[in-house]
This record gives C-alpha cells, sequence and structure tokens, in this order.
C-alpha cells in the first residue's frame, strides 16, 4: 500500500509498524461520515499532486546518474585537449570544479591552462555560467541536465602531469577534469575520441561492456591515470597478484627483459614482508625521458615512474630505487593514510604533519624490502645511509625546523629559495632516517621482539583494513608502543616534533656500529641549485666571492647542461663527481636567454659520514643487525612473548 507521507493519521489507523512482526493492529478511531468522506478527498488530492522536485525523497534502491566525460585527443600536435562533460537532472544550480592541485604537494592551478568554457541544456540551448573565483564555475538552469564544454591545453609531462602531443598522450585526469561540487560521490564514464591510429590505452580504471571506462567516484577516477600511445608491455605473476609493466620509451633506452626481473623480486619481497597484498592487479607505467625527468608518483592500483634514460643505463640501481618506494606506497599513504589528508580537497592545500612517515619512512622500507629482494647489500645500504645522515647534518636547519614542520612546509617545495640548506630539511631525508632509529629502539625496547615491519602491520590491521585513517604522528607513536609494549613519546617529542641534535651512536650501537666523522677537501662549485619535479636544476645561491659569480652565473638561472649532459634529476651526483682544479662547463638560460660558461672548480672542506663497524662486536650485536637488515623480528630468550 502507497501511503501519502504527510498523512501520520491515516499510517496510525491502518498498522502500527513500529511494533514489530505480529503486533496488533490499533483500533481506528470511530469517525463519522462527514469528517471520513472530507479526509478521503484530502488524501486523493495529496495522492495525486506532484511534489516539488527539490523535496522528493531519494530513492535507496536507484543507483546515482552517471557524469559523463567525453575527451578529444583531435589536436595533439597542439596540446589541446577539448571536454565534453554530461551532468544528469538534479539541482537547478551546480558548482564546477577544476582542481587547483593533484599529484604533487603543490597549487598549480590547472585553471589556467583552460582555453575556453561554455554550458548549455539538453535541448542545446545555452546556460548561464559564472565564474566564482579563479577555478570555479556556477551553472544555472540545469535541472534538467546539463553539457559543459571546453578546451584545455596539456603539455606538463609525467609523472605529475598530463600530456597531449604527437607521441602519446598521459592524464592525471584531475588535472584536466572539472567535477560537479555536489556530486564527487557520483560514478563516472569517460571515453577518449579522436585518437590517433595506433594507440593503445593502459589504466587501472574499470570497462564498461560498451568501452567506456568507468570510476565509482571522482576521488577514483583522480586516482587513475590514463596513458595512451605505442607503448610496450609486459606483464607476469607473483604471489597470486597480476602485474603488467607498460613502458613509453625509445626501445633503445631500456630493456624490458631486466625490468620484469627486477620487478618480480620487489612485489614478491614487499608482499611477503607486509603479509597482505590489497589487489588483484596491479600497473607500473614508466617513462625513459631524455630530457630533465625524473620521479614516481604512487596510486591506489598503479605507479607512475620517470627514469631520465641515461640515468637508467648508468645506474640501473635507480630504477629499483624508485620503484620499491612508489610500490609501498600502496600500503603507506594510499591506504594506511593520515587522517589530516581526509577527506581531499581539491581547491586549496591540504595540511599534514605526517609526510615524514608517508614519505620517509616508506623510503626505509623500500630499503629494506630492496635488501630482502638482494637488489641491495650490506655495504652499499650502510654507505645509502651515511650519506642521508650527512645530508641532514649539512643543513643547518635542521636545528630549527623540525619534521613535522618539513611535512607542513611541502606546499613551499616549488619555491627555489625555499630548499636552500639554512631555511629547510627534506622530511624525505629525515623521515627516512627516523624510520631506521624508530626501528632499532623498537628492537632495543622489546629485546627484539618488536620491529618496524610490527608497527606496519598494526597500523594495516588497525586502520587500513578497517577502513579508517591515522590520527598522523600520535597514531604513529601509538602503534610503536603497542607492539614494542615500551614508553616511545620522548623520542617523539625530542626528533619528530623537537630539533634535538641526533646522538647516532647511541641508536647504531645495538648492531654493533657507530658514525665515524673526518675532514675531507670537496670540490667548490661556488652555487647551490634546486630542481621542483620535471622542470630544469635553479640556481638559488651564488657566492659572491667565488668563480660562479665571476663567470656570470646569476640567482634565477636554469642549469640545462652540465659538462655537455643534460641536466635531470641526477645533477647532485653530476656535480658531485667533480673534483678541485675541473673545469665546470654549464648551458643556462634566463629571461634573456641561454648562455655558456664555464670556470675551474675550487675546493673546500667538508664534514664527512660513515658507518663503520665497533672495534668489538659481541653476539647479541651482530644478530641484532642480523635481524635488522633483513626487517625480521630477533628470536631469542629474553623476547617477550
Amino acid at each position: 500500500m502507497n501511503v501519502p507521507a504527510g498523512n501520520a493519521v491515516f499510517r496510525a489507523a491502518v498498522y502500527d509498524q513500529s511494533r514489530g512482526p505480529g503486533a496488533c493492529p490499533i483500533r481506528p478511531p470511530r469517525l463519522n461520515p462527514e469528517l471520513l468522506l472530507l479526509l478521503l478527498l484530502l488524501i486523493s488530492a495529496a495522492a495525486l499532486a506532484d511534489p516539488p522536485a527539490a523535496c522528493a525523497p531519494a530513492n535507496p534502491d536507484q543507483p546515482a546518474a552517471e557524469i559523463r566525460y567525453t575527451v578529444s585527443l583531435a589536436h595533439p600536435e597542439q596540446h589541446l585537449v577539448r571536454v565534453t562533460m554530461v551532468l544528469p537532472p538534479g539541482a537547478t544550480e551546480r558548482d564546477l570544479q577544476l582542481p587547483v592541485w593533484n599529484a604533487l604537494y603543490q597549487v598549480r592551478d590547472f585553471s589556467q591552462n583552460l582555453i575556453w568554457v561554455r554550458a548549455k541544456n539538453a535541448g542545446g540551448q545555452p546556460l548561464p555560467l559564472h565564474l566564482l573565483n579563479k577555478s570555479c564555475w556556477r551553472i544555472a538552469g540545469a535541472e534538467r541536465g546539463a553539457e559543459i564544454e571546453y578546451q584545455i591545453a596539456a603539455d606538463q609531462p609525467p609523472p605529475f602531469g598530463a600530456q597531449l602531443n604527437a607521441q602519446h598522450a598521459y592524464f592525471n585526469l584531475a588535472e584536466i577534469l572539472m567535477y560537479s561540487e555536489d556530486a564527487r560521490s557520483s560514478p563516472l564514464q569517460l571515453r577518449f575520441t579522436d585518437v590517433p591510429s595506433g594507440w593503445r590505452t593502459a589504466t587501472v580504471l574499470a570497462t564498461s561492456s560498451t568501452g567506456e571506462f568507468t570510476a565509482e567516484t571522482y576521488d577514483r577516477l583522480a586516482d587513475s591515470p590514463v596513458e595512451m600511445g605505442n607503448f610496450q608491455e609486459s606483464d607476469f605473476d607473483e604471489g597470486g597478484g597480476h602485474y603488467r609493466v607498460v613502458v613509453d620509451a625509445n626501445p633503445a633506452d631500456y630493456d624490458m627483459a631486466r625490468i620484469v626481473p627486477t620487478l618480480r623480486g620487489i612485489v614478491a619481497a614487499a608482499t611477503a614482508w607486509m603479509d597482505d597484498r590489497p589487489f588483484d592487479t596491479y600497473m607500473f607505467l614508466y617513462h625513459f625521458p631524455r630530457g630533465p625527468g625524473g620521479g614516481g608518483m604512487e596510486h591506489a592500483y598503479c605507479t607512475a615512474i620517470d627514469v631520465n634514460a641515461r640515468v637508467l643505463a648508468t645506474d640501473p640501481q635507480s630504477l629499483a630505487d624508485v620503484s620499491a618506494h612508489e610500490f609501498f606506497h600502496l600500503w603507506n599513504v594510499k591506504r594506511i593514510r593520515p587522517q589530516s589528508l581526509e577527506p581531499i580537497d581539491y581547491t586549496r592545500e591540504n595540511y599534514t604533519a605526517a609526510l615524514w612517515f608517508s614519505e620517509g619512512v616508506t623510503s626505509t622500507a623500500a630499503d629494506y624490502i630492496s635488501l630482502r629482494a638482494r637488489l641491495l647489500d650490506e655495504p652499499r645500504y650502510l654507505n645509502r645511509l651515511a650519506g642521508e645522515i650527512g645530508e641532514l647534518e649539512r643543513r643547518p636547519a635542521h636545528l630549527t625546523q623540525s619534521a613535522e614542520e618539513s611535512s607542513l612546509d611541502a606546499w613551499l617545495e616549488k619555491y627555489p629559495a625555499y630548499r636552500l640548506p639554512a631555511r629547510s630539511i627534506s622530511y624525505y631525508n629525515k623521515g627516512d632516517l627516523l624510520g631506521v632509529l624508530l626501528d632499532l629502539e623498537m628492537r632495543e625496547a622489546s629485546h627484539g621482539a618488536a620491529s618496524l615491519r610490527d608497527l606496519f602491520h598494526w597500523m594495516n590491521q588497525h586502520y587500513a583494513q578497517q577502513s579508517k585513517f591515522f590520527p598522523d604522528s600520535e597514531g604513529v607513536r601509538q602503534a610503536a608502543e603497542a607492539v614494542s609494549h615500551a614508553d616511545l613519546s620522548w623520542f617523539f617529542q625530542k626528533y619528530v616534533a623537537g630539533t634535538e641534535e641526533i646522538p647516532w651512536d647511541d641508536f647504531f650501537h645495538s648492531v654493533g656500529l657507530h658514525v665515524v666523522r673526518h675532514a675531507t677537501t670537496i670540490a667548490d662549485i661556488g652555487f647551490f641549485a634546486t630542481r621542483n619535479f620535471d622542470a630544469p636544476p635553479q640556481v638559488t645561491y651564488v657566492d659572491s666571492n667565488g668563480a660562479a659569480d665571476q663567470s656570470g652565473l646569476a640567482v634565477g638561472d636554469s642549469i640545462l647542461e652540465i659538462n655537455g649532459r643534460v641536466a635531470s634529476s641526477d645533477f647532485r651526483q653530476q656535480l658531485s663527481t667533480l673534483q678541485s682544479g675541473d673545469t665546470l662547463r654549464l648551458r643556462v638560460r634566463n629571461d634573456r636567454g641561454e648562455r655558456e660558461l664555464a670556470w675551474k672548480v675550487g675546493g673546500r672542506e667538508e664534514i664527512d659520514f660513515t658507518l663503520q663497524d665497533l672495534e668489538l662486536i659481541t653476539p647479541e650485536q651482530k644478530a641484532r643487525r642480523a635481524a635488522w637488515l633483513s626487517g625480521e623480528d630477533q628470536p631469542s630468550a629474553e623476547a617477550r612473548p
């Protein structure tokens, strides 16, 4: 029986549904014939009346209407993408938002690439479209649905951009697709048109029976990059999971037969270490540009990675390093996720104090995974760890900026001056070191029974697998204390929230190591430069009394080449190979054009750091080191049950 929602008297007279099965009907009240006739007339009128659309109750059994996107690739040579967005019937006014950030913790204002935008109704008549701010538009008259069409330039390379050119298309979709603010949780449908002949598509998005790509929400869409072109693909199965390997690069610059075994070792070691595999299929998407590329971007079911082709040729370990880091992100950050990053706000900075853990300790775990996969050995690992100590100690800002403050300041990283050693530390760098030290301290406090691996298992079980988010640094502390049964508040107060000097030897003593400092003479190039994702390195400081200044190098110059080689993500390594007396040749560019500079490199004294064995190492220290480097707990008679 369909009962008018507003007639409480009639509902009560028929049945008291709140009393449950088997309850007796309530006796109806006695009504005179005239009152009964009037009541029936009112009921009939209410049933026949059309309720206002805005007041109609939602039908929980009826799925939400899809939002449909069509993306045209008709003009790859101009890097122009044409997007059509079809909204189903709904509210009269809808606010349309183009994100201001995605992929990087940097506000990049993707609306700067918008060429034009217009809207019309289902009948093809223009609809009013008002700009509310730099990246949000309000459409009116959309109650019967609407179609929004716009053109946007896409020429920012992967893994952090959206790019269309004659060679390929790569899209972080949040950088080209608007969303309706009242429908971020609505299902979406996406199709591409005017695709160049022969191009294929690689993405983790689901495909409908009619060939369109689908996503249950805008957030899922934004977390699923798309590669289109003449890429090469391989795949493999490991531990119950299926893995796709997609490479868009010059075939002369890589060897798929070497990449696949490396990835197989990483995924086997990582899933075994976590005792978990939260997916059936996962995709590795690679680009090996010959220009200034480099970096990786994690996603829930895939990762997009760039490694400069020359770097890949000279340092094959670089691919394993970034792949292990990005793969471990599918737990740490994508599922073991800080509360401060939820819900995602695409309109402004999303501040979190936990990047030291989400990014830095991911590097710690990635190294352990590489050790377990035998892609990294003990001497190289200890040398790398000593280098990380030196990187932190040589930045004066380690005395003024904490790991949490560095995490919060991530949104300043796009400004070159922020990265000066006196201004900031890296949450990657200090976070990686804190992950190692926390691991060692948990082992010490528990007599070897607890480790960083246990911490991640605990957080995976209590947060990720229960669809909960952890309360930033406090959540990490709680997890560490839960598995080690020790008070670790002092560690977080001093070294995570604080800026106290780290007593390295106190931590490394338990594994038979100590930090050795020694003065060494290194090349003094006379300047400092930083690099922001896909851009060439930029000069941020020049010694006013040095040869670099005398040669004409200036703050703000972009470095294009170093001694005839493209300045890429490894530019620091290129410069670190120089010795005092060498000639340094740079090709640089500023707003006045390009120029060639050259000068003799000077020398200066610097403190170097190494991790060395103690003179006398006990069997207990040897056993602790072996367990630490294998990422395992340490069976011991002293260990707690």
